[in-house]
């Protein structure tokens, strides 16, 4: 199963959308800054 998600940074408010197979890996590699588009804006929540 696939899910899209959408992300929202803490530190400037902008949205983020993706699509993974496994949310969580997902979700901490964007927390952990080890997807290139998004390490600029960590934190992030899920919406």
């Amino acid at each position: 199963m696939y899910y899209i998600y959408v992300l929202k940074s803490k530190k400037d408010r902008m949205l983020y959308t993706g699509s993974t197979k496994d949310l969580r890996k997902r979700f901490a590699d964007h927390n952990n800054g080890k997807v290139f588009s998004t390490k600029s804006r960590i934190p992030f929540e899920l919406v």
